[in-house]
């Protein structure tokens, strides 16, 4: 249970942390925020999922698989303009607009412990700005899991299917009604002035008590051996041959990264006009999957093989970044495994890496 959160300003009279609205309620609720901002949700495409504009309440999907590509693509998106430059006369203009207000509404818990990873890297110094101006420009709505979404889900290894902060509203399904649990100024901005949005009673709470304890029945560790095991099974499995299995298995699609919401390696490209006067110069995203990432000048390449390649991305999750940030940067929403071409699944791959640790 996470801890209540006070909030400095007044709402309905007292200070508000936990708000309830009816569920026949969240469509009109969901109208009023087309007035707040441009408003984001996950909707059916096919047999799968996207994050896409919603107009309407009757498009949004509340109960889903993860969507194809994560919020990530809001905050950093797939092909970004930096800024524009001229040799004649010679100048640097930044030419990118201010961003609107963006409302992601229905994000589910894994995601935001996503984009809260992308937080610390893109927060260190030197802070880079275009990350700065997209967070401050959207105001996230959560969606707790209350129940798998399917079976390649690892949030509870991870601890992503319980979460206490990164949100500025969370919805938590409590049956006939959900709680709201308030954790910002600009997700209060979002409740404030709707009388069928109430403040949550002693009842609600046992409710909301009751909800929870039942959904972490249905929760449980989802590798063979708890996160401590996995710690020391990388600590211990850089030359395991489970790596040389994975490699012999992939393809080289690189699925697996660019649908990943904690992946944030890109690269830098200039476009240039017709006469080499101007251009345009654009981020974009970049896997370490694809062959020639590790290539240097030369010729050497230093993770040759989809063996070193896909290792290199199990350790860019499980161990490099817990040395750097003490944070998992996998957060259990099973992505890539739902999208690898060759069947390659998280859960199983970490668990050879356990039995392997145990053999030896």
């Amino acid at each position: 249970m996470s801890k209540c959160y006070t909030l400095n300003r007044k709402v309905f009279g007292g200070y508000m942390q936990y708000g309830v609205i009816e569920k026949n309620n969240l469509n009109q609720w969901f109208d009023s925020l087309q007035h707040k901002g441009m408003v984001y949700a996950p909707q059916k495409r096919g047999y799968l999922f996207v994050f896409d504009r919603a107009d309407s309440f009757d498009d949004v999907s509340l109960h889903h698989t993860p969507t194809i590509l994560s919020p990530k693509k809001f905050y950093l998106p797939q092909k970004e303009l930096l800024f524009e430059f001229s040799r004649e006369p010679f100048g640097v203009t930044k030419k990118r607009p201010e961003p609107g207000k963006y409302i992601l509404f229905g994000v589910q818990t894994c995601d935001i412990a996503g984009i809260q990873c992308l937080d610390v890297v893109f927060g260190e110094e030197p802070v880079d700005s275009y990350y700065q101006e997209m967070k401050e420009a959207i105001t996230i709505i959560g969606m707790e899991c209350m129940d798998y979404c399917d079976r390649f889900a690892s949030c509870a290894a991870v601890g992503t299917h319980v979460y206490q902060s990164g949100y500025d509203l969370l919805l938590t399904d409590m049956g006939s009604r959900y709680a709201l649990h308030i954790r910002s100024e600009k997700g209060e901005d979002l409740i404030t002035g709707h009388d069928y949005i109430r403040e949550m009673n002693a009842s609600d709470r046992d409710e909301l008590t009751k909800a929870r304890e039942e959904k972490m029945k249905r929760f449980h560790v989802e590798f063979d051996e708890d996160i401590s095991a996995v710690d020391k099974a990388f600590d211990e499995g850089f030359f395991s041959d489970v790596w040389n299995d994975v490699g012999k298995r992939c393809v080289g699609c690189t699925n697996c990264t660019a649908v990943c919401p904690t992946c944030y390696c890109h690269d830098i490209i200039d476009e240039l006009s017709l006469d080499m006067n101007k251009g345009k110069r654009y981020r974009i995203w970049n896997y370490c999957q694809m062959d020639d990432f590790a290539k240097v000048a030369g010729g050497q390449d230093f993770r040759a093989g989809r063996g070193p390649r896909q290792r290199h991305r199990y350790y860019r999750k499980f161990k490099y970044p817990l040395e750097k940030y003490n944070k998992y940067f996998c957060i259990g929403c099973g992505r890539c495994s739902r999208t690898c071409m060759a069947g390659i699944i998280l859960i199983e791959t970490v668990n050879s890496l356990l039995a392997e640790r145990r053999r030896s």
